[in-house]
């Protein structure tokens, strides 16, 4: 191995979203992380909702947009009818006659 080239290592202890600790070695001389083999689901069997930059608020307040268009179209759909029922509530009984408009004669000009 050549001198001077490698990083010097140091004695670290790892700490964990959920508290737990575990020694290693790193180049850094503290690290903290998230998840851990203690805490991830795929080690525990549980499933565990993990929020990484609120990406979870995210897509409620995209989804809550969405479902409030929704109901506003039905409310202004709900509204439009009610006003075409209200038009043909007052809207005359008899609908006045047609005009009929007879063509002229054609005359031959021969």
């Amino acid at each position: 191995m050549k001198d001077k080239i490698h990083p010097h290592l140091f004695d670290v202890n790892v700490h964990c979203a959920c508290g737990n600790e575990f020694p290693t070695r790193s180049t850094k001389k503290e690290l903290r992380v998230e998840v851990c083999a203690a805490c991830h689901p795929f080690f525990t069997g549980k499933q565990k909702l993990m929020d990484t930059a609120g990406r979870v608020e995210k897509f409620n307040r995209k989804y809550a947009k969405k479902v409030e268009l929704e109901a506003a179209a039905a409310v202004q759909a709900e509204g439009v009818a009610a006003l075409q029922a209200a038009a043909a509530a007052v809207a005359p009984a008899a609908a006045p006659a047609p005009v009929v408009f007879e063509a002229a004669p054609v005359v031959d000009a021969q």
